[in-house]
């Protein structure tokens, strides 16, 4: 997902511009680290308003933290409501192993949740070192996370 291209995706050798009218967006965010996973959301939502997403057609809901992530995907999932998903949010390191146990058990979870609704879905769950690392990357993967989301409708549109 990183520095997906700003305006465009190429589908074969045609480049195309990223479409987002219409489009039905569910977004799910963890609100551990909120500060961080606020600032990613904004961002994200920024972006799909220029990629022409109205806000009618988000749906923007919040879990308290990164492992309740993949239930709330699930469900929204099997709604059949929307055309993309997008998950936020930020697993920070710390002195115990707690920290691969909720990153990797968030993105398998998010992965198995894509592939079994055969519905794209933008991760966009931070697992950084540090919270310096974290702020560094909030804003362009937010960014990065709605471009993913839509470019992947596209993609599949064209696909099918």
């Amino acid at each position: 997902m990183q520095d997906a291209d700003t305006q465009t995706t190429i589908f074969g050798n045609t480049v195309a511009e990223l479409v987002g009218e219409n489009l039905r967006i569910g977004i799910v965010q963890a609100r551990f680290n909120a500060a961080l996973t606020d600032r990613l959301a904004q961002a994200c939502l920024a972006e799909l308003e220029l990629l022409g997403v109205s806000a009618k057609h988000i749906e923007h809901v919040s879990v308290p933290g990164a492992l309740e992530i993949p239930i709330a995907l699930q469900a929204m999932a099997r709604r059949k409501d929307f055309d993309a998903l997008i998950a936020l949010g930020c697993i920070i390191r710390g002195e115990t192993y707690h920290f691969e146990l909720v990153s990797n058990e968030s993105g398998a979870g998010v992965t198995r949740i894509s592939l079994d609704h055969a519905i794209p879905i933008a991760n966009a769950i931070l697992t950084v070192e540090n919270e310096d690392q974290a702020w560094a990357r909030v804003d362009d993967k937010g960014r990065d996370a709605a471009r993913v989301a839509v470019e992947m409708v596209n993609l599949m549109e064209e696909l099918s």
